[in-house]
């Protein structure tokens, strides 16, 4: 979704908070801790043929590049409240419950910005082909979904934020 807001990425408030303190542990701890290992590792001896120090500079390289991103995307932060957005269709936040029309079986998804995805947790991204398939829709509807191995249809049971 950020890509389509002039680079504004909207998060909840909660995960806002989340990548604030990802951030400062890897700022403060990890760039510490990153800098022991790299002392360690130099005091093997030659650079030239020190696998522990590659590993160990190869490893801060991504610990920095974590750090940028983490920046950047808060940077760019928008924080959006459920309570402000309307419950009378699908939107990003709402809580939607849907009935598989083939099995028969619910399950509820909350619908997010890419950053906040996570399947494990029935987050689901609006961007993803299932989100955008969702967007828009108000309860009651039928929903034809089309995943590589073909369509799932859905009910929209219920509707919440």
């Amino acid at each position: 979704m950020g890509e389509n807001n002039n680079g504004q990425v909207y998060l909840t408030r909660e995960r806002v908070v989340e990548l604030e303190a990802e951030l400062r542990e890897l700022k403060f701890h990890g760039r510490a801790e990153m800098a022991q290992k790299i002392a360690e590792a130099r005091s093997y001896g030659d650079l030239s043929e020190n696998a522990e120090y590659d590993a160990a500079k190869e490893a801060q390289e991504h610990l920095e590049i974590r750090i940028a991103k983490l920046e950047e995307t808060l940077s760019r932060a928008r924080i959006i409240e459920s309570s402000d957005l309307p419950n009378d269709k699908v939107y990003i936040l709402s809580l939607v419950k849907l009935k598989d029309l083939k099995t028969g079986e619910v399950i509820e998804y909350r619908l997010v910005s890419p950053e906040e995805a996570d399947f494990e947790k029935n987050k689901i991204s609006i961007t993803s082909p299932f989100g955008k398939g969702l967007m828009g829709k108000v309860q009651g509807e039928v929903v034809k979904i089309k995943v590589p191995a073909g369509f799932l249809e859905y009910k929209i049971v219920e509707i919440n934020r």
